[in-house]
């Protein structure tokens, strides 16, 4: 079974209520059939009022249609963004017409416990998809830092079968610093608990292997390191390591000898997006391995960001990721 297989069948196992916004979208339409059909998550379709001639196709899909013309559907979504966002400047003209905006009525859906998840981003940028759900869901408990990971799936190179990778953060943060390092460690420890379903071996990684390399960004990883300790003893974390000390365990036993975790790290935590980015495309390409993602993390329940060159079948392996990392409350 692959890793993708086995996300679709954990998710049907116990199906969550996601809501797609882009309800006038055929690849989304398609997919929510898809996901209907073979049980894998409850698929929740906003109409769109500004496209009243998609209205049909999306309620022949057979899921449940939210409909954000409804009087109690507007007010209350209207409310739900003026009492996050009236103290930063959000008019009430303006929560009324973000209030028929499906991206919004998603979001103010998933603050309201009415479902699990969204999908969303076939048809919206990734600044949208973010600014709705900051907007209205806001991050989990104890973070501050939303942040996004790759889970790349890795030909043998530890032993005989293909491994997932963890890769964050290679989408949202530029330049995080040691706290928001922290909360992208930790954050991505957790959804590998529910996505992958294997423990986080968690590697903090730099230029430099204990010590081996000076300079402000190994500082910032060291103390990146102390805080993921301070805050979570359950998570096995390490740093700073090098890539190779961080992967490979004879490398390991040279360059950090009794460290228990590295040579054995599955999430590989990043000092910075340019390192984040560059490293998950040039493992996809030289390696052919496959890059799942960007997975949005750390927020209080889980809202995913398509791409716009997204197909069917990615949609429903959103969904289904999308629907394990709901796999519990985080408010």
């Amino acid at each position: 079974m692959t890793f993708l297989e086995g996300v679709r069948r954990r998710a049907a196992a116990n199906p969550r209520r996601i809501v797609f916004p882009e309800s006038a979208d055929g690849r989304t339409l398609t997919a929510v059939e898809a996901l209907l059909r073979d049980g894998i998550v409850r698929p929740l379709l906003v109409l769109d009022p500004a496209r009243p001639q998609s209205h049909a196709a999306a309620r022949a899909t057979g899921a449940e249609v939210v409909d954000p013309g409804e009087a109690s559907r507007e007010a209350a979504v209207a409310r739900a963004l003026l009492d996050r966002r009236r103290a930063k400047g959000l008019s009430e003209s303006d929560a009324h017409r973000l209030a028929l905006d499906p991206l919004y009525v998603a979001d103010a859906m998933l603050a309201a416990g009415e479902a699990d998840g969204c999908v969303a981003g076939a048809e919206r940028t990734t600044a949208d998809v973010l600014r709705a759900a900051l907007w209205l869901v806001g991050p989990a408990r104890g973070v501050t830092t939303v942040s996004s990971a790759f889970y790349m799936v890795v030909p043998p190179f530890r032993g005989p079968d293909e491994e997932v990778l963890t890769f964050t953060d290679c989408a949202v943060v530029p330049a995080p610093t040691a706290a928001q390092l922290a909360d992208i460690a930790i954050a991505a420890a957790d959804d590998r608990r529910r996505i992958v379903g294997d423990e986080p071996v968690v590697a903090m990684l730099s230029f430099s292997t204990r010590g081996s390399g000076i300079g402000p960004s190994v500082d910032l990883v060291r103390e990146a390191v102390a805080l993921v300790q301070a805050r979570r003893a359950d998570l096995a974390v390490d740093g700073e390591l090098q890539g190779d000390a961080a992967l490979i365990h004879s490398v390991a036993q040279r360059k950090a000898p009794g460290s228990a975790m590295a040579g054995r790290a599955n999430v590989l935590v990043f000092p910075s997006l340019d390192a984040g980015n560059i490293a998950y495309k040039l493992v996809q390409r030289l390696a052919r391995a496959s890059a799942v993602g960007p997975v949005i993390q750390g927020l209080a329940r889980p809202c995913s960001d398509l791409s716009r060159g997204a197909v069917s079948d990615d949609i429903i392996n959103v969904a289904a990721i999308t629907a394990l990392q709901a796999s519990d409350a985080r408010h």
